[in-house]
């Protein structure tokens, strides 16, 4: 017997276009700050979904992300090395090729430098860069909180773990996000192009204000996906004319809707493609992390001289506050442990079984 999306708990009819097209467009600031977007560009984000953004960020910005990047890799190495795991630490390979080697001895070397879950002191001043966020207001308002969920994406060649599917972001949170604006920022750390794995879009994708029934998981992965069906279906996709392939060199970036339908292709070139995606939204609205971590207060209409308290919000890793929530504990689980089950596998149809699903299994029956 075929089994009803609604009996899913991630499904939903109800649309918010509302929350995420034109009419949610804020009043722009009357005060003209440093890095604003011109207000046709805004219009755009509102109307496709997204837009890129070329030469936003000066190299001194980025160059310290990049250098974090290089100690996280050197940590992982270090272990791996330590405890027998690989023959040499590679430190004659540099920031686009060492993970790679790693990855080469050691295959899921890619998914411990995910689950590494502090945010870097260089990651921190990116997210919270005044030009940055004066953009941001533009696009929710002066009142600006720093989303829980934020990626470093590190995608080595030729490597299923880093080819994330079509999906919406929302398809990931709890349904109390599907009617939250939520804005990402995807910053590349290398020119990012068709050949090394940028992103593809669906423009217009957001219009209807719906969530499309996702499945999980993709191939061996841990990843939502949505059908291109669905997206044609429901969503009133035109799956041959609105894919919109997004190049964006460094110093760019990639602003996009929670909603939005997009996917990451494939990286055929020899380098890695590092980038990250950082998100904010307003600190009245839920974050729909199910309840596992707040996020970080970085503007604040009544308090024009707020200080962010990184220290509270580095205290939790979002990833051991998954897995808690799935009574893990810390000692049952592995340092190398590459498994990545969460929440978000409750959500939607189980199409594809593999050590992600299987783990997650094993923690529902467990609980």
């Amino acid at each position: 017997m075929d089994v009803k999306p609604e009996m899913y708990p991630g499904y939903t009819d109800e649309a918010h276009p509302e929350c995420f097209n034109k009419e949610a467009m804020p009043q722009q600031p009357s005060v003209k700050k440093p890095g604003q977007l011109p207000e046709s560009m805004i219009k755009q984000y509102f109307e496709k979904g997204y837009i890129i953004v070329e030469n936003f960020f000066k190299p001194e910005e980025l160059e310290p992300c990049k250098r974090d990047i290089e100690k996280l890799v050197d940590e992982v190495a270090q272990k791996l090395y330590t405890a027998g795991k690989i023959k040499g630490l590679f430190k004659e390979y540099g920031f686009y090729e060492r993970l790679t080697k790693l990855e080469a001895e050691f295959p899921g070397s890619t998914i411990l430098i995910l689950k590494q879950g502090y945010m870097p002191k260089a990651f921190q001043q990116l997210w919270s860069n005044e030009r940055l966020l004066n953009v941001v207001e533009q696009l929710i308002g002066p009142d600006i909180v720093g989303h829980p969920v934020w990626n470093l994406r590190s995608k080595v060649p030729k490597n299923e773990a880093t080819i994330v599917p079509w999906h919406q972001d929302a398809g990931y949170l709890d349904n109390d996000s599907y009617k939250v604006m939520q804005p990402t920022a995807w910053i590349p750390l290398i020119d990012a192009n068709e050949k090394n794995g940028c992103l593809q879009i669906a423009s217009r994708g957001h219009k209807t204000g719906k969530i499309g029934q996702h499945q999980c998981c993709w191939g061996g992965t841990w990843y939502v996906m949505l059908e291109e069906e669905e997206m044609k279906n429901k969503l009133e996709i035109d799956i041959d004319k609105d894919l919109e392939i997004c190049p964006v060199p460094f110093g760019g970036m990639v602003l996009f809707n929670n909603i939005i339908p997009h996917r990451s292709l494939p990286n055929v070139s020899k380098d890695i493609r590092w980038s990250l995606d950082l998100r904010w939204q307003r600190p009245t609205e839920p974050f729909g992390f199910y309840n596992l971590k707040d996020g970080v207060l970085m503007r604040s209409s009544e308090d024009p001289n707020l200080q962010i308290d990184w220290e509270t919000f580095n205290k939790l890793d979002r990833h051991k506050e998954q897995r808690k929530a799935m009574d893990v504990e810390p000692a049952e689980e592995s340092e190398f442990d590459l498994t990545m089950p969460g929440p978000w596998m409750k959500k939607w149809e189980m199409v594809h079984m593999n050590m992600h699903t299987d783990r997650q299994k094993e923690l529902d029956t467990k609980a």
